[in-house]
């Protein structure tokens, strides 16, 4: 199942708060690049037909159903990647057991979403 990491809810609550989308779900969604990695996207969004509806520390999130099996066993985490620079990354679980790995830097920049948007990352 996808989890949020007690550290990226903060994040979100603060982001949702700031740009005026507290009202609505953060959405979360992934494919497959032809590499092979996978391409990462959040931002917030209301609730459509068909969506999985979850509710991860406090946070209303949904995912589509063509993107639920690429995010089972992903984490969404908010971190210092170098002192002083905090991310969001994607870490899947299932990747970072099998291959040292999993981490991608995708997200919202220096640590919010802003405009109730965020940027997608990468991982393989």
């Amino acid at each position: 199942m996808f989890s949020l990491s007690p550290n990226a809810a903060q994040q979100i609550n603060k982001a949702a708060h700031d740009s005026g989308a507290s009202d609505l779900a953060l959405r979360v969604a992934a494919r497959r690049l032809p590499d092979g990695s996978i391409d990462y996207g959040m931002g917030f969004d209301e609730t459509a037909e068909g969506d999985m509806q979850l509710l991860l520390e406090d946070i209303p999130v949904v995912i589509a159903p063509q993107h639920a099996d690429l995010l089972e066993d992903t984490m969404l985490d908010f971190v210092e990647l170098e002192p002083g620079q905090f991310n969001f990354i994607f870490v899947n679980q299932q990747s970072a057991f099998t291959t040292g790995g999993g981490c991608s830097t995708g997200g919202c920049g220096n640590g919010g979403c802003g405009s109730g948007s965020c940027s997608s990352g990468t991982t393989h």
